[in-house]
Formats: structure tokens, sequence, C-alpha cells
């Protein structure tokens, strides 16, 4: 007989239960407050007992529904022993929240916790979400031989990774968590996973990987009350360990990517922080502030997030955790991406940077693009510069403003219209060479003719330029050319 997952699976598809099924049938209004965690237009858009809507009811928006309008054929008492559901009668009530997922398959997780719900239970296991679906978006395509999944938790990045890896390890210091992933899997018809249970890098001590992932309990408290989101260590200090043991536990030429917070401190620079994090490693590193909150905003969100606003104790927590902050002259909390590669350079490069701008996604289709970038300019002599032809990025347009009539444009600006997208204010000089640059001639001749061009002397232009010519290869406008 076939496994009652299997089937459970065929019943999903079946009946429509995929992200575009669910979408179409809650339509926008629902679905956008939903967003907001409000239920009544999605139970009134699904009121009607049809398949469908009695799934998304019960698995979707966590409320009993009546035996009779399950889809024909759903192994209700399988499934109960699995612990997805629970059978009282002529009544149907989910232990779980089981959502489609932008792969195919499904996630398995604890039932969303809304306002006026109890009290999460420490070992709540949370669904895939938008921090989820970030670093998913961020993880290198380059097919692997062996990947982990650090901190698995429902089990999201699993259903990326087996597309592109040969052998996936996945951890999770709660049990809990690695029981509901390995349902998430099996719903997604994925198996082979090893499935460890400890913390940080303990289940895999001593064995390498090619890509390593994690979507880590990041979030900075006073104590580790929930383990999907806290660790329970000294302020930032799990994602700066996370960081800093990470190289240990990658194979010639691995990648490391995770998602982090950290701390901004009165009088401390927050990108000395991060990039002491990196520094050291031995990897080149990149990391990216996405976001930055204040306190106020990050203890909100995070109360928010255990549906703790409008509880006895909400303005107790609230206060509590602002005065560790204020002890720690704590000004904000970053959120943002890091990225390890063992290129095996004795040379490392390390760059932090802000960018909270709209990029091209998933950014993993061009990640090594991007490091690439970034690893030249640092490597590159000024010498090897000279000699080097380049190529202005096909994604790259010019903009110039300035008064009506005036001569001389007042900005130019290099914009990308592909990959982050980023945009740089440049002058005239490197104007004139993305115009000309097209891997035909070496840097200095063309740095030469500018000069000419200009009036500056040939003698002293290649110098000045030099500089803002590798920021601008650092950051994808230009390319060393190799052909």
């Amino acid at each position: 007989m076939k496994d009652p997952l299997d089937r459970l699976r065929e019943l999903l598809l079946a009946t429509g239960y995929t992200i575009d099924g669910v979408r179409e049938r809650l339509g926008d209004v629902a679905a956008t407050a939903l967003s907001r965690e409000e239920l009544v237009p999605a139970l009134r858009a699904t009121r009607d007992g049809d398949p469908l809507g009695t799934l998304i009811r019960l698995w979707w928006l966590g409320v009993p529904v009546a035996a009779a309008d399950l889809p024909a054929g759903l192994p209700v008492a399988e499934l109960a022993a699995a612990g997805l559901l629970a059978a009282d009668g002529p009544r149907i009530a989910p232990r779980v929240h089981l959502q489609p997922w932008e792969t195919g398959g499904y996630v398995v997780s604890d039932p969303k916790v809304r306002p006026g719900d109890p009290a999460l239970r420490p070992d709540h296991v949370v669904g895939a979400g938008g921090a989820s679906a970030n670093l998913a978006q961020l993880v290198s395509r380059r097919p692997v031989e062996r990947a982990l999944d650090l901190g698995t938790g429902c089990g999201v990045q699993v259903l990326h990774l087996a597309g592109r890896a040969e052998r996936i390890t996945a951890t999770d210091v709660n049990p809990r968590a690695l029981e509901l992933a390995r349902l998430s899997w099996a719903l997604s018809g994925i198996d082979g996973v090893d499935a460890r249970e400890g913390s940080l890098f303990d289940p895999v001590e001593g064995e390498r990987f090619d890509l390593v992932v994690s979507n880590p309990p990041f979030v900075v408290s006073p104590g580790g009350r929930f383990t999907y989101r806290e660790s329970g260590f000294e302020a930032d200090g799990f994602c700066r360990d996370l960081v800093r043991r990470a190289p240990r536990f990658l194979a010639p030429g691995g990648t490391c990517q995770l998602l982090a917070n950290w701390l901004h401190v009165g009088g401390e620079d927050w990108r000395d922080r991060v990039g002491g994090w990196l520094a050291g490693t031995g990897c080149d590193g990149w990391a990216v502030q996405r976001d930055v909150q204040d306190p106020a905003e990050y203890v909100e969100l995070w109360l928010r997030d255990a549906a703790e606003q409008g509880t006895a104790r909400y303005r107790e927590l609230y206060d509590d955790w602002l005065g560790w902050f204020e002890a720690m002259r704590v000004t904000g909390v970053g959120f943002g991406w890091i990225t390890l590669h063992d290129s095996g350079s004795l040379d490392p490069v390390v760059r932090v940077e802000e960018y909270g701008h709209r990029v091209e996604l998933p950014v993993g289709g061009y990640l090594e693009e991007v490091l690439g970038s970034i690893t030249a300019a640092h490597r590159t002599t000024d010498a090897e510069l000279l000699a080097a032809r380049l190529v202005v990025d096909a994604g790259v347009l010019e903009e110039r403003t300035g008064a009506p009539g005036a001569e001389d444009p007042a900005t130019i600006v290099l914009r990308q219209t592909r990959g982050l997208r980023r945009s740089a204010r440049v002058g005239t000089v490197e104007a004139a060479l993305a115009g000309v640059c097209d891997g035909d001639y070496p840097l200095a001749p063309l740095l030469a003719a500018i000069a000419d061009l200009t009036g500056d002397d040939s003698d002293d232009l290649p110098g000045e330029a030099l500089e803002r010519i590798r920021s601008l290869i650092a950051e994808g406008f230009f390319h060393i050319s190799t052909g």
C-alpha cells in the first residue's frame, strides 16, 4: 500500500493546494488581509465547504473543519498518527501548519500563532517566511557534492538544495524541528537527507562541505526563550561565532551563506564590528546590511512575532529588552547577508557594505560574478590594472543631469539594470571609460587618450583614477577581460 504521505501529496496537488491554487482561491483581498494576520476575509472566501477551501481552512488558516468536507480518500487515521491532524468525531482539527512552497513542495511547521492565541511553546517550529525566502534567493546556484543546512528548522532550505546537491546534511538543536522537517521532505518527495540533532557545527565535527547555508537563531535578545529564533548567546555572539567557525567545515572552494543580525553600538562603526567577524577566517568575505531598526522597532517586531502584544507581560518584556539594549549602548540592530568563500588565496578580501535597494532575484544566480568582481579589484596590482583590458558591464546605463543649456552636466551617474542594480556617481574620466571600454585596448593608453581630450596631465591621471576604477570593478560596473 502506498505511503500515507505520498497519498496526501497526490491529493494536495490534485485538489489545487499549491501556491497558485491557494492564491487564486483566496483572491487578492483575502490574501492581502492574511499578510496582516487578519483571517476573516479568508474564512469568508473558503466557507463553501469545497475540498480546496476545506484544506486551506484546515492547514493554512488553522481552524477545525467538518470531516465530510475533506477530499475523498484523505487518509485521516494515518495522518493523525503522523501528527498532521487530530480527528474528533465529525470535526477534524489541524496540528500543524502545512504550506505549499515555491519549489513545488510543502513545508510543515507548528501552527501560526496570532494575537490572542496561547503562548508559544519553547520548542516552537516556525514556518517558512520572508527570511527563509531571502536566504533561498541568496544561495549560490552552483551544483555541489555535499551541502549542509545548519539549523534546518522546518526544512525549507533543503527543498531548494535538493536539485543542486548530491548529498545533504541537515542539523538542528531542536528535536521537534527535525521531526517536522522530515515531514516537509517526505511531502515534497525528497529522501536521503542526513538529519542530525545538535548545536552549531557539533553534529558535523571533522566533516567538510562544498556549501553551508544557515537561517540561524539570529535574534538578539536578553535570553533564549524560543529555540527557533534565539540562541541564548551574549548579544550577537551567536552569529559572530557561526562566522568564525564556518571555515573549518568548508571544503576547498566551498561557500558558506547565512543570514545574521548585528548590533550598532554607540561610538563604534558597525562595519568594523561585522568586518571583525570576517577578518581572520582565511576566507573571502562579503557582508551586506539590508535593513537596520532602532531598538524599539526591533523589540516590537519580535514581541509581535511571538504574539505577545496585548498580553499581561508585554510592557514588562518590552521594558526589560530596551533596558538590556541601553546597558550595552545599542543604537540599532542590522539585518543582512554574510557570504564566506574558501578561495584558497593567501590574500583574502573582506567587503562590508550597506545596500537597501531592490536587487535582481535570485542573487544566487550571479553570486560568483559578484564575488569575482570584489576579489579581482582587490588582488589586481596597479601595473596589472593599467595593462588590463576592461569591459563595461552589459547592464550599465549612463545618466547625466544638469541645468538646461549647460555645457557640462552637473552629475554623471552609472546605473546597473541587472544584478545588484548599484548606482555610482562618477567623474568625466570614468564616464569616458564607460563609453570606450570594450576589451580591445589596455587601460593605460585609454587613460592617456582621455588625458589628451580633457587637458589633464597624462602622468598624473592614472594614479588619480586607478582607485576610482578599482572601486567600479569591485561593484561590477567594469570587468577585466580574460579573452
